[in-house]
């Protein structure tokens, strides 16, 4: 039996990762261009699809017969092979997204929404809000009689959808419409799950609107898949367990904090704990200018500097399940703050700036060993204008207690699960800071 995803571009699935938690039957990535569609599907190298972007409408001429709900959507993610070698289309995304908006029904119930974009998932979300009692669903599209020109005259919309792929993975950043423009908004979803916060989601956690991504309904519409591919049922109880999971899997441990913090050195080692990748943002910066960081100050200057530090931040802040060491004045551009939150926890590492530490950081001869800003700064004028903004950042602070004890102590504050079971040393100091 094999089972798999259906679509044109998949680099970026986390499908089988979940499927491999709800059975234990093959699942793989069919990446299929267009023209190869047909063809594809009348080879019949697969017991059962799913279908994402841009097949979900496309694949109706090849299917033999449809549920009654794919039937009234014209939109199908699921498809079984029958014994006679026909195909039957399916649509869990209705229920998966139906997941999404648990205990948000009163935000869909009578309020005006907007749906963004026109494709298969659009008539699946319109569908759900319908039934769910949304007193108007507006549709936005890109040439229709409602499209992104004329947005303004919604500006009374109370929720929005994105059901679209712009700020999807690899074209992070992208946003499909400005939220300023819609100022009764009350709850914004979009159904993209790589980046785990779009620069849409982001934009309205700034003006303070609740957003939430796609997630949820991926997991959701996958159970109800996998129901159908095993025919055997399994509680909606497994979908919140396997969310949770593939979240903390994916998502990027971000380690912010003064020059000495220890943000390297606890970095490498909390991606050992986890056989994670590590990623230390100053190595990259030299890789990619070739020259070491103070030479980099005294040929080009800090501006420079930090324009190679935000190329690097996005580029890391773009994949997933990572350790990231920053260097310590990454707080002082504001767009990498949103670079490196779309698919990460913050953390600032904090150390306790004692004589010794001072006299480490304090330059020897003109010079401080690839730390240039402290031949012209003390730690205590640099403490006075970051210490804010690495609190501002943070979305879980910890003081350096030692290497492996702090990289221990991140491991059982933010959940994660080591890549081979390690025996914690018994002797540990208690560390008294705690998720902001």
């Amino acid at each position: 039996m094999t089972y798999g995803l259906l679509g044109e571009h998949l680099s970026h699935s986390y499908s089988p990762r979940i499927h491999a938690m709800l059975g234990s039957y093959p699942y793989r990535l069919f990446s299929v261009a267009p023209e190869e569609l047909e063809a594809f599907l009348a080879a019949g190298k697969f017991d059962g699809l799913n279908v994402t972007i841009p097949y979900k409408k496309a694949v109706l001429p090849y299917l033999s017969d449809l549920s009654g709900r794919a039937r009234k959507l014209g939109s199908v993610n699921t498809i079984l092979r029958r014994e006679d070698g026909t195909l039957y289309g399916d649509n869990t995304d209705y229920s998966g997204f139906r997941y999404l908006l648990r205990g948000r029904e009163s935000l869909v119930r009578g309020g005006k929404a907007l749906v963004l974009g026109s494709g298969g998932a659009s008539v699946t979300v319109v569908q759900v809000l319908r039934d769910m009692g949304a007193g108007e669903v507006i549709v936005i599209s890109r040439r229709g009689e409602d499209n992104y020109e004329n947005l303004d005259r919604h500006g009374d919309a109370e929720l929005l959808v994105n059901t679209t792929p712009v700020g999807m993975y690899p074209d992070n950043g992208a946003s499909p419409v400005d939220l300023t423009r819609l100022p009764g908004l009350r709850l914004v979803v979009d159904i993209i799950y790589n980046p785990a916060k779009t620069a849409l989601m982001l934009q309205a956690a700034s003006l303070g609107i609740p957003a939430v991504g796609g997630l949820s309904m991926l997991v959701a519409q996958a159970k109800y898949s996998a129901d159908l591919f095993t025919g055997k049922k399994q509680k909606d109880a497994v979908i919140h367990k396997i969310q949770e999971k593939i979240g903390s899997q994916m998502k990027n441990i971000v380690l912010i904090g003064m020059p000495g913090c220890g943000k390297s050195i606890i970095g490498k080692r909390l991606a050992a704990i986890l056989g994670r990748e590590w990623i230390d943002i100053d190595t990259e910066i030299e890789s990619l200018a070739g020259k070491t960081i103070p030479e980099i100050f005294r040929k080009d200057g800090e501006e420079s500097f930090r324009r190679l530090e935000t190329a690097r931040v996005a580029q890391a802040g773009k994949k997933s399940g990572c350790v990231i060491s920053t260097g310590g004045g990454v707080v002082t551009r504001p767009e990498n703050r949103d670079l490196l939150r779309q698919n990460g926890t913050i953390v600032y590492i904090r150390r306790e700036m004692s004589k010794t530490y001072r006299e480490q950081l304090a330059p020897r001869d003109g010079k401080v060993q690839n730390r240039p800003l402290m031949a012209q700064h003390t730690p205590e004028d640099l403490e006075q204008q970051r210490l804010p903004l690495y609190e501002a950042w943070s979305d879980v602070k910890i003081l350096n207690i030692g290497i492996n004890e702090t990289a221990w102590q991140l491991v059982s504050f933010l959940r994660l699960t080591p890549a081979k079971k390690k025996r914690r040393h018994k002797k540990h100091k208690k560390n008294t800071e705690e998720k902001l």
